[in-house]
């Protein structure tokens, strides 16, 4: 049972906390004061009689009885605030599904899935709304893990943030290095790595999972970033930028195909991988699987089975 002494402001401000890896931020998203935030976490630490929480000069981070806790506390809440949710939403026969996409699946996979989710909504289930959240993998895997999103989509195998949360592999997707038509380097084959700094990169900000295979690149190549970089996870952004500049993009394929098909833009002949990394959904074995969610991934599963294949 659970420890009566245990309120739900104890656990709302852990799990802000947890989330925002501060309390001063933590403090700020639920207006109340720092002490105060602080004063409810010593309180539950003593209840629990563990640490939660580890300080340090970058902030705080989550002890391994904070990292079991949250596994539990976040579904929980969740589901609490799904039920309470609910009693409104029969009135108004609206249910949600919550979405993380990483820009690898903006573009084609997941649109296509919502449609047709849409579209022929599954036996037994009814209209479900989709609402897609947008971000780095880490940010999107926090909020997962707090309940806060159904599943995440796109490529981040490589995120040391999955930890115990579940991930199945749908297909792999290269990154690739993209120009606008009239580049310098667009009719030049082969391109040498070294010709690649002399112009503008449009790239993932750091500590993202595709970052990682920038640096990686990097690294085989011998080859150093550029001096003017453009660093966002913004795909109109990145587009509007590449086609105005001598910029070259390094982005998933999947991003790019349509600009690619209407030869907007180009890819510059240097393969950036060879193989390319797993993309697929995330989600938390921890939280009670709902048919929705379940139907979703279904759908996505069938629009990634008979997805256009790349070009070679």
């Amino acid at each position: 049972m659970l420890n009566a002494r245990i309120k739900l402001r104890h656990l709302t401000a852990f799990l802000e906390v947890a989330k925002r890896r501060s309390f001063a931020r933590a403090a700020e998203a639920l207006s109340i004061s720092q002490p105060g935030i602080s004063k409810a976490i010593r309180e539950l630490e003593e209840i629990l009689e563990t640490p939660l929480f580890e300080r340090g000069p970058q902030g705080v981070s989550l002890s391994q009885a904070g990292l079991t806790l949250l596994r539990h506390a976040g579904p929980a809440l969740r589901a609490l605030d799904e039920g309470v949710g609910a009693i409104g939403d029969g009135h108004r026969g609206t249910r949600w599904l919550r979405v993380g996409a990483l820009s690898t699946v903006e573009s084609r996979l997941l649109p296509l899935a919502i449609q047709r989710f849409h579209a022929a909504p599954p036996l037994g289930i009814g209209e479900v709304c989709v609402s897609v959240v947008t971000g780095a993998s880490a940010y999107l895997l926090s909020r997962l893990r707090l309940g806060e999103l159904d599943m995440v989509v796109g490529r981040m195998t490589e995120a040391r943030e999955i930890g115990d949360l579940y991930f199945e592999h749908l297909y792999y997707e290269p990154l690739v290095i993209v120009a606008r038509r009239a580049h310098p380097l667009a009719r030049v084959a082969p391109v040498a790595a070294d010709q690649l700094v002399d112009y503008p990169w449009v790239l993932p900000p750091p500590q993202t999972t595709l970052r990682q295979q920038v640096d990686s690149f990097c690294v085989r190549h011998a080859i150093t970033l550029p001096p003017l970089l453009l660093e966002t996870l913004s795909l109109p952004v990145s587009h509007r930028y590449t086609l105005e500049s001598d910029a070259l993009w390094i982005a998933p394929r999947e991003a790019v195909i349509g600009e690619l098909d209407k030869g907007e833009l180009v890819e510059v002949a240097l393969p950036f991988e060879a193989h390319g990394g797993s993309v697929g959904v995330c989600t938390n074995a921890s939280m009670k699987a709902s048919m929705s969610r379940d139907a979703f991934c279904e759908t996505l599963r069938q629009v990634a089975a008979q997805r256009i294949q790349p070009r070679s």
